[in-house]
C-alpha cells in the first residue's frame, strides 16, 4: 500500500512508522516538506504520489497556544484537513485523519458516543470540530479517529514530562478532577494500520482511546509506579491532588473526556488501548 503520512516528526506519526508492515510504501511528510495548508502543493504531492492511502497525524496540538493564535490553529486543524481530504476524494485513496476529545464539553457523566452532540470549549476544540466537518463534507469516505491523552517513548507528552518533573522536583501537584483515558499512541498506530488493511474501507467518526479512565493524578502515580518497577532507585515525589481551578490555564480542559470505544470493536475488531501494559514497556526507553 503506498501512503501518504503527514505529521511525520509527531509521536503518532513515529509510531506509525515504527509499525510500517515491510511491503508498504511511505512518504512521510512535516511541516518542511508540505504545507498541508497550501492547497496547491497538497494537490501536487497526491498527484505525484498517488497513494493508496493519506493518514493525517499533523495537528496544532499546542491547546493553550491556540488561544492565541486562532488563524494558525485553524489554518492546520481545519483547512489543511479539507485539503487532504479532497485530495484523496481525487485520486480514490482512503483518508483517515486524527480527532480529539476536545470536541466534547466535558459534562457528560458516561462515555461520549460518536453520534453525541459537540461543544467545545476551547480555540483549539473548535478547530478540531471544523476539521471533522470539513473532511467529510469533502470526502464522505473520510474516517474520522477521536483519540485522548496521547502519550509513547516518542515527542512531547505527560508521561514525560512527569519522568523530567520527578527528576527536579519533591513535590508535585496534579489536577485530580479531570477525567479520561490514556491512549498509547503505538495502539493507535496499530488501530490505524488495521484499519487501512479492512478489505471493505470503513468511514465515518470512530472513538480510540485508553481501556481504563484515570484522573491525570491517578495517571501520575500510574507512571511512577511504572518507573519504580524499572528502576528501584527511581525517586517518586510526594503529589499533591488538586482542583482545575488551582492550576488555571488559558484553554478550558473537558472535566470528563472519557470516550466509548465499542464501535470500532464491533466494526473493526480493533480494542481499545492497554495503556497500562504499554506504561510499563516504555517507561525505560522514553525518548529524548
Amino acid at each position: 500500500m503506498r501512503t501518504l503520512l503527514t505529521g511525520s516528526k509527531g509521536q503518532l506519526a513515529r509510531c506509525f512508522r515504527d509499525r510500517l508492515p515491510e511491503n508498504w510504501e511511505l512518504i512521510a511528510t512535516d511541516s518542511t516538506s508540505l504545507d498541508i495548508t497550501d492547497t496547491e502543493a497538497v494537490r501536487n504531492m497526491v498527484q505525484n504520489f498517488q497513494p493508496d492511502a493519506i493518514v493525517n497525524a499533523a495537528a496544532f496540538t499546542a491547546v493553550d497556544k491556540a488561544e492565541a493564535h486562532v488563524s494558525t490553529a485553524f489554518a492546520v486543524n481545519a483547512t489543511a484537513v479539507h485539503n487532504l481530504a479532497s485530495a484523496a476524494r481525487a485520486c480514490q485513496a482512503r483518508f483517515i485523519h486524527i480527532s480529539t476529545d476536545y470536541v466534547f464539553d466535558g459534562t457528560n457523566k458516561t462515555p461520549y458516543k460518536e453520534q453525541d452532540y459537540t461543544n467545545p470549549q476551547s480555540v483549539y476544540g473548535r478547530t478540531k470540530v471544523s476539521g471533522e466537518l470539513l473532511a467529510l463534507a469533502a470526502n464522505p469516505d473520510s474516517v474520522i479517529i477521536r483519540t485522548s491523552w496521547l502519550f509513547s517513548e516518542y515527542g512531547n507528552n505527560f508521561v514525560k514530562t512527569m519522568i523530567r518533573l520527578a527528576g527536579e522536583r519533591d513535590n508535585l501537584s496534579i489536577v485530580h478532577d479531570q477525567t479520561g483515558s490514556p491512549t498509547y499512541a503505538g495502539d493507535l498506530a496499530q488501530a490505524i494500520i488495521t484499519l487501512l488493511q479492512q478489505p471493505v474501507a470503513p468511514r465515518g467518526i470512530y472513538h480510540y482511546g485508553g481501556n481504563k479512565s484515570v484522573t491525570w493524578y491517578e495517571f501520575a502515580q500510574a507512571i511512577f509506579q511504572a518507573a519504580q518497577q524499572q528502576d528501584p532507585d527511581f525517586k517518586i515525589p510526594q503529589l499533591n491532588a488538586i482542583t482545575t481551578d488551582q492550576y488555571p490555564l488559558p484553554a478550558p480542559r473537558p472535566a470528563y473526556s472519557i470516550m466509548d470505544c465499542q464501535k470500532i470493536e464491533n466494526e473493526c475488531g480493533i480494542k481499545a488501548s492497554d495503556w497500562q501494559k504499554a506504561l510499563n514497556e516504555i517507561i525505560g526507553k522514553l525518548d529524548n
